[in-house]
């Protein structure tokens, strides 16, 4: 429960900056075209708001998705990755895979197992980012808004 209460506190602020930013972007001749079109508060908010925040903050968010896989310093320096349940185990309840790679290769000195689960989430995130981000209106129509 700290952990995401911390990263709640660490992460908000700069969301609602990158956000406050995005919306004070948004083209005023926007509004007054849907306004003078009769277009409600609704309306606006799902046909020009909405998709115009997406458009610029898809990258964002696949590196904030990114960041969170990658969220090391708050787990290892509260937790550590406690408790281990098992004691044949190498992984703690609170750990990502980030902190038990850690732990695999500075505590147990298993580097051939820490080399490919490094390099297994680089590969998974790596696909996954360029996936989404080419699927997106944000590399498809780079002149949209």
């Amino acid at each position: 429960m700290t952990v995401i209460v911390i990263n709640i506190w660490v992460g908000v602020p700069y969301t609602l900056l990158q956000l406050t930013g995005v919306l004070q972007n948004i083209p005023a001749e926007l509004y007054e075209a849907a306004k003078v079109d009769g277009a409600n508060a609704v309306q606006v908010f799902f046909k020009i708001t909405l998709p115009y925040m997406l458009f610029i903050t898809t990258p964002y968010l696949i590196a904030t998705f990114t960041g969170n896989v990658n969220n090391f310093n708050i787990i290892y320096l509260l937790s550590g990755g406690d408790p281990v349940t098992d004691l044949s185990s190498t992984a703690g309840s609170t750990d990502l895979l980030v902190t038990w790679l850690y732990k695999l290769t500075i505590d147990k000195q298993y580097y051939n197992i820490g080399a490919v689960i490094g390099i297994l989430t680089f590969v998974i995130l790596a696909v996954g980012a360029l996936f989404t981000y080419q699927n997106s209106k944000s590399y498809k129509d780079e002149e949209g808004f």
